[in-house]
């Protein structure tokens, strides 16, 4: 081996973990779990505000009216209300309202102060009156700034490393309860982050250290106040028979139309997104119009209710899966399609995040493909709503973790077949997604 050139140095790789060794780590986490508490907090506010204010305004608004029950027609004036207000927060509040849904779930960092309420005041705009969207990306945000803003106030010397780690406990204890259990939360952020190796031992830390915290905030106020945790549940589920081949095969089927369909309904969003981008106000209220007259439709055709077309469809999981038989299969075809054009509508300008809906047509399509032979309710169910998340996310642990804890027992009978599904609709996705054109070769520094 040929001798080192006089004059240099060899040295080892810097230690990944030096910084968890420090005084001012452990700081951070005591930092992370005192911020755990207020911020889940004014997560569990939040969501409890979401939803007295479709409880309002989809039902109270209406009997106060005169109305004996809600009319079919009454999401067409309520969205396009909606999308006015939701037009104008997005043009003239700083931060454009938050994150654009359309575009995924992304990692861009905790929001600055001065853009919360206009965050705040979207994502209420959108989910409180019948958007087809969930609240974690607005949860993610407010968490993740509030965090920062006040660790700020605490410390206002503050590294920039150590505002990263802040922002993102912040974001962890946000969402900690909201999809049933905090380990499925910090997948999600870990995931979309992109965080691994070494990395990710040191970010993750102060992020389970607060989502532990704000899991039991949420279980004490919701035990304390009455009204739940609003974490997502379903409730009974039908016992799942152990996989058969037909299944595996029903899997490659369900990867493979998971992965066009989400291509679709991404594509179509994007598209809608930049039409509506040239005229924001007039925009989002024509799209909030045409998302109460899908409603509108599905209603008068299938004879149920029209709020299964809006809002995340989180809470609508469990009577899906306990009430399948009340549903043809015309019935279940219609809300796939009034739903996913819901969606797509509100991807494209409304404010909240993609995850639920996703999950609620995958279920949609396993539960009606299940009335073919050689499929299970129950698999199709959670091989839908993996399939259907990671063809929108384009995460596939969280995909498959997020179809098989939500079935508790059995979860682990059907979770060959969500893997399965799950890495095909991924393969597909990817497949079908256009590749980023290749960035400029750079030229060769002279020396």
């Amino acid at each position: 081996m040929p001798a080192e050139p006089a004059g240099t140095s060899v040295t080892g790789p810097a230690d990944p973990y030096a910084p968890v060794r420090t005084r001012r780590y452990v700081g951070l986490l005591v930092m992370a779990a005192a911020l755990g508490v207020p911020v889940s907090a004014i997560a569990f506010g939040f969501l409890a505000l979401v939803s007295e204010l479709q409880s309002l305004t989809y039902t109270e608004l209406p009997k106060a009216l005169g109305f004996e029950g809600t009319p079919s027609w009454w999401p067409v004036p309520l969205l396009g209300a909606a999308g006015l207000l939701v037009g104008l927060t997005v043009r003239h509040l700083p931060g454009g309202g938050g994150h654009r849904p359309a575009e995924g779930l992304v990692s861009t960092g905790a929001p600055a102060a001065a853009e919360l309420p206009g965050i705040a005041l979207a994502a209420l705009a959108s989910l409180g009156v019948g958007a087809a969207l969930g609240p974690e990306a607005p949860l993610i945000a407010l968490g993740g700034g509030l965090a920062v803003w006040a660790a700020g106030r605490v410390k206002r010397d503050l590294a920039p490393e150590a505002r990263t780690l802040v922002g993102a406990s912040g974001s962890f204890a946000a969402v900690s309860a909201l999809l049933g259990s905090p380990l499925l939360g910090a997948f999600l952020l870990m995931e979309v982050a992109g965080q691994a190796g070494p990395t990710l031992g040191v970010v993750l830390v102060p992020g389970l250290l607060s989502a532990g915290v704000g899991a039991l905030i949420f279980t004490g106020l919701g035990s304390w106040t009455g009204l739940g945790t609003y974490s997502l549940t379903l409730g009974e589920v039908p016992p799942a028979a152990d996989p058969g081949i037909a299944e595996f095969g029903w899997a490659l089927v369900l990867g493979v139309a998971a992965a066009f369909a989400g291509a679709g309904i991404r594509r179509l969003a994007l598209a809608l997104q930049e039409r509506v981008e040239r005229r924001t106000v007039v925009a989002t209220a024509a799209m909030g119009l045409v998302i109460g007259a899908l409603a509108l439709v599905y209603a008068e055709t299938s004879g149920k209710d029209g709020s299964e077309v809006l809002y995340s469809g989180e809470h609508e999981l469990g009577h899906l899966l306990s009430t399948s038989a009340e549903y043809s299969v015309g019935a279940l075809v219609l809300l796939i399609v009034c739903k996913s054009l819901a969606y797509c509508a509100s991807l494209s300008c409304f404010r909240g995040g993609p995850v639920f809906p996703a999950m609620f047509v995958g279920a949609v399509a396993g539960v009606a493909l299940s009335h073919l032979p050689g499929l299970h309710l129950t698999a199709g169910f959670a091989m839908g709503i993996g399939a259907m998340c990671v063809a929108m996310l384009r995460l596939p642990m969280t995909s498959v973790l997020l179809a098989t804890l939500l079935l508790g027992r059995e979860g682990l009978t059907v979770m060959p077949l969500v893997i399965v599904a799950v890495v095909v609709a991924y393969v597909v996705t990817l497949r079908l997604t256009p590749a980023p054109a290749p960035a400029e070769q750079a030229r060769p520094e002279v020396a």
